[in-house]
């Protein structure tokens, strides 16, 4: 039903550059998010994920197309309106350390959501908010609420990037690569954090991966990605127990064993 879509995109393309330089990293695609599900788009590299999740979260202007947010326009908004959007359609990005003001204790950049909730919440009751936040993804404030991002691990700087969430409380969560560049233990820390918040908030997560081992376990969609396009999409345990096209089978072929087993 139409209602129960939080985001939708139309012919959404972006090209880089101009005349015999120019690449067309996304070209007309169309999806729809709904409501308290977890899609995954999936692709391996190059093939236009990470640029339509910088086009939804509005960090990169699309060259043509629409994107709706709850059946409302996005694609042109003011910085105000951009506010209140993110305050709605959150990010947790790849390279954790890239996120972060290095000059910033992590109690500092989790105070700093307050901003954008614009919350009126007395100093104590931030630091109690903070506390739970990262206690319901495993970290103890304790430790490493006065340290620095570069003084913390990958697995805690994501988690921290999921704490935020947890304050925030956004509808939708953009999950960008969370797990790829940290070992199997954070990883799977990471996912139970991603799934535990998604159940408290009845959170919409989508996923940006290659690894179709990880959209296939978490994910109730799946959108294949392949030089810009959408070639495949559906049910999750349609699309991988019956794929049609030939790029998705590929994917699949590199996955061996397709259980929980990769966590």
């Amino acid at each position: 039903m139409q209602n129960n879509i939080l985001l939708k995109t139309d012919n959404l393309t972006k090209v880089f550059g101009t005349g015999s330089d120019k690449v067309t990293a996304v070209k007309n695609v169309d999806l729809e998010i709904k409501n308290d599900s977890i899609v995954s788009i999936v692709g391996q590299s190059g093939s236009g994920k990470t640029t339509v999740a910088r086009m939804l979260l509005l960090l990169l202007k699309p060259t043509s197309g629409r994107i709706s947010f709850k059946n409302n326009p996005i694609t042109d908004l003011s910085r105000s309106s951009k506010i209140k959007y993110w305050q709605q359609v959150q990010g947790v990005f790849q390279d954790p350390f890239a996120s972060f003001n290095q000059f910033y204790r992590v109690r500092k950049i989790l105070e700093d959501c307050y901003k954008l909730i614009d919350k009126k919440k007395t100093k104590a009751e931030k630091l109690e908010e903070m506390a739970y936040a990262l206690e319901e993804v495993n970290l103890d404030p304790d430790d490493v609420l006065d340290k620095y991002p570069f003084e913390l691990s990958g697995g805690q700087r994501q988690r921290i990037m999921i704490a935020r969430a947890f304050i925030i409380k956004p509808n939708i969560l953009i999950a960008d690569e969370p797990s790829s560049m940290i070992d199997a233990c954070s990883r799977s820390n990471i996912l139970n954090a991603l799934l535990n918040l998604k159940r408290e908030e009845d959170l919409t997560i989508i996923f940006i991966t290659h690894d179709m081992g990880l959209a296939y376990y978490v994910s109730d969609e799946l959108l294949i990605m392949k030089e810009g396009e959408i070639v495949e999409k559906g049910d999750a345990v349609k699309v991988v127990e019956a794929p049609e096209h030939p790029y998705t089978k590929q994917l699949l072929n590199d996955v061996p064993v397709m259980t929980e087993e990769w966590l």
